[in-house]
């Protein structure tokens, strides 16, 4: 059997694979070894390796690596990578998106000569540090699994040989499909994440969305940043918003039960760009973080100042516009996404076409 080493680093990631480990685990000709690392080992972000043993995974191996600023956490997550792949070699690793730890540990599988396939490329974020990690990854990766068609054109623009990309859809999206869902109530989910090509401007960005919300009057679920820099300012910040409760993590599934019964989702994160059209949820997208990336027509764009934000969402809680996503098809994916990876990974030779890029 090929040993598939997959790196996950925090809760976002771990929800999108689920899927596809669960393919994995039914696979006769792959077994999957999960490397935990990032926020889940930290208390600080919920300690949310819980979340993965609760939900029946063993992590294989273990690598800390926040510490301080960007660099020392990725210098600390290269080297540690280094160390298990000197005691153990998998057959080939995948890798997820853009978060600059994934990136590191994907970096530390190249002198091993170790394959990597990577999900949820081709895409673009404008507003955040991860389009430069996301293509970094790109670049050094073999397969490619990507959402849509327009991902897959991205790649082979930037050189990626067109038998190397597959259009797989979102994986996450598999976990979506025939789930029931609940009555809408009238809270609002929020989500806020640093921007991070807009240093120093969190605490400023945060204190707009929670004067924004006191205005709105409704009651809001939190759920806290991830662990880029600025985080803390965030946290805060959000914190001290009325009328609401603040979560760590509210689980994978915890989470898609909260969007089911939302009457808007506020903030910043891809989970309004690519699984709220599922769930025909209004988004209201603040800012700069998902420019560039595809969207539907739930989303609702607006800026980082407290009318801009209330006005949106106004919109976005309206019956007209409720009304208008009845028919809302999600461009990210049809729910089969694990079944293309893991067929592809199973019928992949692991030889020298492979691994010799043609750039």
């Amino acid at each position: 059997m090929k040993e598939i080493a997959v790196l996950t680093t925090s809760r976002a990631d771990f929800g999108i694979y689920r899927p596809v480990l669960d393919r994995l685990a039914g696979s006769r000709h792959l077994r999957a070894r999960l490397i935990v690392s990032g926020s889940h080992l930290e208390p600080r972000f919920g300690h949310t390796i819980r979340e993965i043993e609760h939900e029946g995974y063993a992590a294989f191996r273990r690598v800390r690596c926040l510490r301080g600023d960007m660099t020392g956490s990725m210098a600390r997550m290269l080297e540690g990578m280094g160390r298990q792949f000197r005691s153990w070699r998998p057959d080939l690793m995948l890798v997820l998106g853009d978060r600059f730890e994934m990136l590191a540990g994907a970096l530390a599988a190249v002198p091993f000569q170790i394959p990597i396939a990577h999900l949820h490329g081709g895409e673009v974020t404008r507003g955040a540090l991860d389009d430069s990690f996301r293509n970094v990854i790109s670049r050094i990766s073999h397969l490619h699994f990507v959402a849509t068609r327009e991902a897959a054109e991205r790649l082979r623009r930037m050189g990626e040989e067109a038998w190397r990309v597959t259009v797989s859809g979102a994986p996450a999206l598999d976990r979506l499909k025939g789930r029931p869902r609940g009555p809408r109530g009238d809270f609002l989910l929020v989500t806020f994440h640093p921007v991070t090509r807009e240093p120093g401007r969190e605490s400023a960005q945060a204190g707009a969305l929670v004067a924004a919300l006191r205005r709105l009057g409704r009651p809001c679920l939190i759920t806290a940043p991830n662990a880029d820099p600025g985080h803390e300012a965030i946290r805060e910040r959000l914190r001290r918003a009325p009328d609401s409760r603040f979560v760590e993590s509210a689980g994978g599934e915890g989470y898609f039960d909260l969007m089911s019964q939302a009457a808007a989702m506020v903030g910043n994160s891809s989970s309004g760009i690519i699984e709220a059209p599922s769930f025909r949820l209004p988004v209201v997208n603040i800012g700069t973080r998902q420019e560039g990336r595809l969207r539907a027509r739930n989303v609702i764009d607006c800026g980082y100042d407290a009318p801009d934000i209330v006005r949106a969402v106004r919109k976005a809680v309206s019956p007209a516009f409720r009304r208008s996503l009845r028919s809302l098809k999600n461009p990210y994916g049809d729910g089969h996404a694990a079944e293309r990876i893991v067929r592809r990974l199973e019928s992949t030779v692991l030889d020298d076409r492979l691994l010799r890029k043609e750039l």
